[in-house]
């Protein structure tokens, strides 16, 4: 059983872009990963302390170092493709500015990955049969709500992934704007 506590995750990027677009501070990637407390929360393996590694694999690899970095992610955050864990909220945020960099070379799957967060409902139905569930301490159904709403909270992005030319992201991020609704 997991022991860290439940703090409410950031669906808000710490780094708020004050320089124009292609400025040396907007172009460097994953600004504010460091600002996020990654050994205070947990993933499904435990401290999330090696998110950050991942996500700047996936930023910064070559193809295959990309897509295992984001195989082994997907495994902390939204394990089986379907349960979410304390750190996906935090997460997400970095998700969806990877999905819109032309140089990562998994954009589709980001976004398939972002896709099966929105769509999570794991700890909902789970809760729904045993209500107890609700009275734990870590309360994994606050964490799928959180994880939902961080997936929305940065939707703005969807239209500039339907306007890409890559059929691959197109198809996935229509099925991410069907499953936002939007």
């Amino acid at each position: 059983m997991r022991s860290a506590p439940t703090p409410k995750p950031s669906i808000q990027r710490t780094d708020h872009q004050t320089q124009p677009p292609g400025s040396p501070r907007a172009a460097a990637p994953l600004a504010g990963l460091d600002g996020v407390p990654w050994s205070d929360i947990q993933d499904s393996t435990g401290s999330a302390a090696a998110i950050p590694r991942l996500l700047r694999k996936v930023a910064r690899g070559d193809a295959e170092t990309a897509r295992t970095a984001l195989g082994d992610l997907r495994k902390r955050i939204c394990q089986y493709g379907f349960v979410v864990e304390q750190a996906t909220a935090a997460t997400v945020p970095f998700l969806w500015e990877l999905a819109q960099r032309p140089q990562v070379s998994c954009r589709a799957q980001i976004i398939q990955l972002l896709k099966n967060i929105a769509d999570a409902r794991q700890w909902e139905t789970t809760a729904t049969a045993y209500p107890k569930l609700l009275n734990h301490r870590e309360n994994p159904v606050v964490w799928e709500r959180a994880a939902r709403q961080a997936v929305r909270a940065r939707r703005d992005g969807l239209e500039r992934l339907l306007a890409e030319d890559d059929t691959e992201i197109t198809r996935a991020t229509t099925e991410l704007a069907r499953t936002l609704g939007d």
